[in-house]
């Protein structure tokens, strides 16, 4: 009933993705459906090659499907052509990596406004939103460091800032804390958490930790490329 009144901002319809390897037909995901609202943290969950990874790659315009349909706000993005994909992900979806991405001779602030630049955005108005991503994450004192300045957690958080820079409505995270340890890992959590409740960001996050998606409202169990299991969570860490 919590969801009549939200609206649809990822629309996933009897979704599969085939691959080719070798002489072999891998089915990574074999039909999945799924609506996920505005607004919403979910946790996608599964064992190794349950089609977790190539879920999230096709919500987020990386791989395109084998058939099915996929809105995102309304747009069916499962036709559009590369440059259509390319919009997509540059307006509405932040992605956010396990391994962070960042470019290790480029201060916090450059790799924040790569993203800017590809876009075409203006430098003054670009330098501006960066500096913006970084503060909103607790960076505002490190946006000259460079990486090697910076540790795990604070690396993340810059990853999480180049993310937001674009302001977009959807962040995918594909194992945001696995290269981090439990303390760093829960401060990415309440930064993602912050980033929910206080800014109505739409939040998927892949992850094997079940500490970690106790965070989400909902956990996705994936498993042989099928949505196994799609639950609410009653007792949501805090």
């Amino acid at each position: 009933m919590k969801n009549i009144m939200k609206k649809t901002v990822i629309d996933v319809r009897n979704l599969t993705k085939t691959y080719q390897m070798g002489k072999m037909l891998v089915h990574a995901l074999r039909g999945v459906t799924l609506k996920i609202y505005e607004g919403e943290m979910i946790a996608i969950m599964g064992p190794s090659g349950s089609g977790k990874s190539t879920l999230m790659n096709s919500l987020g315009c990386l791989d395109q499907p084998t058939s099915g349909e996929y809105y995102i706000d309304g747009t069916e993005v499962s036709t559009l052509d590369e440059w259509g994909l390319t919009l997509i992900r540059r307006h509405k979806i932040g992605f956010v990596f396990q391994s962070f991405n960042l470019l290790p001779r480029t201060s916090a602030q450059a790799n924040v406004e790569l993203p800017l630049i590809y876009a075409g955005m203006p430098r003054k108005k670009r330098i501006e939103q960066a500096r913006k991503a970084l503060e909103i994450v607790d960076l505002g004192d490190r946006i000259h460091h460079h990486p090697n300045e910076l540790s795990g957690g604070q690396q993340q958080r810059v990853a999480i800032a180049r993310a937001l820079a674009s302001n977009p409505a959807i962040i995918l995270a594909d194992e945001p804390t696995g290269n981090l340890d439990s303390k760093s890992g829960a401060e990415i959590m309440s930064v993602f958490r912050t980033l929910n409740d206080e800014q109505g960001i739409t939040i998927i996050l892949v992850t094997h930790e079940n500490d970690i998606a106790r965070h989400a409202q909902r956990i996705i169990y994936m498993l042989d490329g099928v949505v196994a299991r799609d639950e609410n969570v009653t007792n949501r860490t805090r």
